[in-house]
């Protein structure tokens, strides 16, 4: 497989758990990673992500947070002899709730850093600052988000 195809595999990867509402399998995807948050804090590794994704998004009765996180348009530049690379992505989060009727919620950009150890790509980095789009985040997340 190629890097690409590895990394952006990862990309997915993330949305299948995060809407399957394993946020503790997403949040192991970051062990290795810092994460800028949309309040400009640093987060570094996988227990500190899945204790503020506890924090913030709310898990249905159904154990998951009812949502499609769809990520499109991904850019990678991998150099394969630093053993790093970078992708450039935008996701749409989709949400249906017995409250709410199926829509876009948000939508905005990734900003992600890999980096290539004992034989597969990690996450090194992401920014979750680049949210472009609100819409009706309430069945979603546990505290009010605003677009940047």
């Amino acid at each position: 497989m190629s890097s690409a195809t590895a990394i952006t595999n990862l990309l997915y990867r993330y949305a299948e758990l995060m809407d399957a509402g394993e946020l503790e399998g997403a949040a192991a995807l970051f062990a290795r990673a810092r994460i800028t948050t949309g309040d400009g804090a640093v987060v570094e590794g996988s227990a500190p992500m899945l204790a503020l994704w506890r924090a913030h998004i709310r898990i249905h009765d159904d154990g998951t947070p009812r949502t499609k996180h769809v990520i499109t348009n991904p850019i990678v530049e991998v150099d394969e002899d630093a053993g790093t690379a970078t992708c450039r992505s935008y996701y749409t989060v989709f949400q249906a709730t017995p409250d709410l009727p199926l829509q876009a919620i948000c939508a905005g950009r990734y900003h992600d850093s890999f980096t290539y150890v004992d034989g597969q790509w990690h996450f090194s980095g992401r920014d979750y600052s680049l949210l472009d789009l609100v819409g009706d985040l309430n069945q979603h997340l546990l505290i009010p988000v605003a677009a940047q």
